[in-house]
């Protein structure tokens, strides 16, 4: 029975625990003015998400989809957004599909993950 508590407390305390080595480039990237828009129902949309793990509660994401958690379509239409994923970037910039890190952190000149240096946009 020992056994079993521990396993049980051991199992329990691994799943709450979270990855936050991505926190700090989301941050970054949310703090640009950076936003990324997408819908609930999109692979590519989840495909992204899936690239920050942890980290994607703090994404500047905005669902488009009306039926989605927290939709805002309005914010999407009015950023002329058509396809999914779509981000938009303070300079006005607009890049559709998913983005790599490199190519996030090139337009909003965050240091990736585990970087010392920030990124300079060119």
């Amino acid at each position: 029975k020992l056994f079993a508590l521990f396993f049980l407390t051991s199992l329990a305390l691994t799943g709450c625990s979270r990855d936050t080595a991505n926190d700090a480039f989301v941050t970054c990237i949310a703090n640009s003015g950076a936003t990324f828009y997408g819908a609930f129902w999109c692979p590519h949309c989840a495909d992204q998400k899936k690239l920050f793990g942890d980290s994607v509660d703090l994404l500047p994401y905005v669902e488009c989809d009306p039926s989605g958690k927290n939709a805002n379509p309005g914010a999407c239409q009015t950023a002329g957004v058509e396809n999914y994923p779509t981000w938009v970037f303070a300079d006005g910039t607009k890049t559709e599909g998913v983005q790599s890190f490199d190519e996030l952190a090139l337009a909003t000149s965050c240091p990736l993950p585990g970087s010392e240096s920030v990124m300079l946009k060119q």
